[in-house]
């Protein structure tokens, strides 16, 4: 097939790049002229696993291609996938403002039947509004489609090659035939595609996100009171876990989630859900936990330096919101970075591959490692935010002669409480008993 994507942010890029991966004719489509020529060039412009071999085989056999030119994208393409932008707006309900005026461009180029739709994560009623522009901006036959996302990032490229669902809302079986041969290659092993009607599919994508942060967010809960009673949250989780009607995942505590999508998602749902008259209370608590929980680690820290950390050093491992991403979008390190720099305090930092994206926000009011040892040099504590695999087995005898005192604040429980008795550390996790 013919097919055209609007936005190349993370979901526009891993789709457009999978979708060619099939053998469809891709081409993505970007106002930014900078970010296409590169792209062009064949330089990704996120971190993601697995993308690039996709990326660079696609562009080398013609199958994947960048444009500024909407117009050029709209005319052949059968159909045309939307993935852009839902920020927050002021009052914490997403913004359709890209995606609508995308659709009044897209409707005033179109010629012959086209199916429009919508990746993006957006409010229920979306496709409504949609497919009203299309109404009052043209007279071709088109049919709105939600078809939200379900991508980790990290391994999204998986996540689309091999979809646990795949979520198709229309009431058009014209849309319907389309889109089912479009996906057909995904799910040849028998993973299934729900049809539903458009505004169930919306509510699906959000309902989905919410229900995982509420489950990190009330893991986090019993983290905090594990340390107040003297349990160990390792326990717990393996013992709730172990029923399967909880599940293991997303069972790990730690200092909040962030991301491009659990916390504008969450928000989005309750100021939905408040537009219709509707009291989400557990939404409420979840933003509210989640936002004290960023905190934690910091806490812990001043605790400890008895209320005064100015002048004294730190290093932070872990800039990312989670690892195998570039992707530091409400990440709880920049609210410890914060915080731990208003009190005085001198911050080094080091992360895989999210450093160039922090350089962008923060500028030099912090200091850049070559590699975590190096971060070290001085410290008066390591801080850990996020859970790359290369910080879960480090060099402790390297650690023990570069850092000034062996203390460490693991805001993802990456160490063996015994082993850092063993090794003379004061060692303060999330949900476990301090070890010194």
């Amino acid at each position: 097939m013919k097919i055209a994507v609007i936005g190349t942010g993370y979901v526009g890029l891993v789709t457009g790049t999978c979708l060619a991966e099939t053998g469809n004719n891709v081409i993505c489509v970007d106002i930014v002229e900078e970010k296409v020529n590169k792209m062009k060039a064949g330089q990704l412009p996120i971190y993601e696993p697995g993308l690039d071999v996709l990326f660079h085989r696609n562009i080398a056999q013609n199958r994947l291609s960048f444009t500024t030119n909407l117009a050029e994208a709209v005319k052949e393409a059968q159909i045309i996938f939307m993935a852009l932008p839902t920020p927050p707006g002021g009052d914490g309900a997403a913004d359709l403002s890209y995606i609508l005026g995308a659709a009044k461009d897209i409707a005033k180029l179109i010629t012959e039947y086209k199916v429009i739709v919508n990746k993006s994560t957006v409010p229920v009623g979306t496709a409504d509004k949609v497919a009203a522009v299309f109404t009052a901006n043209t007279k071709v036959e088109v049919d709105v489609v939600s078809n939200p996302e379900f991508l980790r990032e990290g391994v999204a490229v998986d996540d689309f090659m091999k979809p646990d669902r795949v979520v198709i809302g229309t009431t058009s079986e014209k849309a319907k035939k389309l889109m089912g041969e479009l996906y057909a290659p995904y799910v040849r092993q028998g993973n299934p595609i729900y049809y539903m009607d458009e505004r169930s599919s919306e509510l699906t994508k959000y309902a989905a996100n919410s229900f995982l942060a509420t489950k990190i967010t009330f893991m986090n809960e019993i983290a905090n009171l594990c340390e107040i009673v003297g349990a160990d949250v390792d326990m717990v989780r393996k013992g709730i876990g172990s029923d399967d009607r909880i599940g293991k995942r997303f069972l790990f505590p730690g200092i909040g989630y962030g991301g491009s999508c659990f916390p504008k998602d969450v928000q989005a749902l309750e100021k939905a859900a408040v537009e219709h008259q509707y009291d989400f209370k557990i939404l409420k608590a979840v933003m509210d936990v989640n936002e004290k929980q960023k905190t934690v680690l910091t806490e812990k820290v001043l605790k400890y330096f008895k209320g005064d950390i100015k002048g004294k050093k730190f290093a932070l491992w872990g800039l990312a919101f989670k690892p195998e991403t570039d992707d530091i979008r409400e990440a709880p390190a920049l609210y410890i970075i914060d915080d731990l720099l208003a009190a005085g305090a001198e911050v080094t930092v080091f992360d895989p591959e999210a450093i160039e994206n922090v350089k962008a926000l923060v500028g030099d009011k912090i200091s850049y490692a070559k590699d975590q040892y190096e971060a070290l040099e001085g410290a008066n504590a390591l801080l850990i935010a996020t859970e790359w695999s290369v910080f879960r087995n480090p060099d402790f005898e390297k650690m023990d002669e570069i850092l000034k005192s062996k203390v460490v604040f693991d805001g993802r429980n990456l160490f063996d409480l015994q082993k850092m008795i063993d090794l003379g550390y004061y060692y303060n996790s999330i949900g476990r008993k301090i070890v010194s």
